[in-house]
């Protein structure tokens, strides 16, 4: 598999949810909701940091 590591320069909001069937594929799988563009790419924590709490 090749690798490209990419320069984050927007946001999205994503839909997720923990369900993993037995085959360890997500259920239902990821969705794209929207970019946000009020969000600044410096204000949200990287996957390494932790997981942040959604609010909503």
């Amino acid at each position: 598999m090749d690798v490209r590591l990419l320069r984050p320069d927007l946001v999205a909001e994503i839909s997720a949810d923990r369900t993993v069937d037995r085959g360890g594929v997500w259920r239902p799988p990821l969705r794209f909701r929207r970019l946000r563009l009020d969000e600044a790419v410096g204000g949200v924590p990287r996957f390494e940091e932790g997981r942040a709490t959604a609010a909503g």
